[in-house]
């Protein structure tokens, strides 16, 4: 799991570092060589997408530096964590929904795969089968009940 999106970040920090390097210096010069900078779209726009990349190898070499020190070793077992699917029981509208606990990146809840940073994310977190979890969320308050629990540890095991 982890492993794709470092995969997709090393990716993404490889393609914007060659734009860095050699792409955004040499749109710099042939627009330097069209004359008057102080009027040069081509100029302006080159500037600002260096910035913009500059500021977004930033983020992604931050973010790469933040999931190498994720260890699966220490993700609990019986406890939802990172990578847990987790059956809820809506108790409000009285049915079943199960979410995965992913990555922020991995993140899509039509797929049912939620970020571990989401209100329920972050509500779920710790927990155990059988409990009850009261979630604040944008749409108010929700509560739920954890009816089943497949940690990454169960997961593994199960292939």
């Amino acid at each position: 799991m982890s492993h794709e999106i470092i995969d997709k970040l090393k990716a993404e920090i490889k393609k914007l570092e060659e734009e860095l390097r050699v792409e955004l210096p040499r749109a710099l010069k042939v627009a330097r060589e069209h004359g008057d900078l102080s009027e040069n779209a081509d100029y302006d726009a080159a500037k600002e997408r260096q910035g913009y990349v500059n500021a977004r190898l930033g983020q992604l070499k931050k973010r790469l530096g933040e999931l190498s020190m994720v260890s699966f070793d220490k993700i609990p077992e019986g406890k939802v964590s990172l990578g847990s699917k987790v059956t809820l029981y809506d108790l409000d509208k009285e049915q079943e929904v199960v979410y995965k606990l992913v990555m922020s990146e991995d993140a899509d809840v039509s797929k049912g795969l939620i970020s571990t940073s989401s209100p329920i994310g972050r509500a779920l977190m710790g927990k155990e089968e059988g409990d009850e979890v009261d979630v604040q969320t944008p749409g108010g308050e929700k509560n739920f009940e954890i009816t089943k629990l497949i940690t990454i540890h169960d997961a593994k095991l199960s292939g």
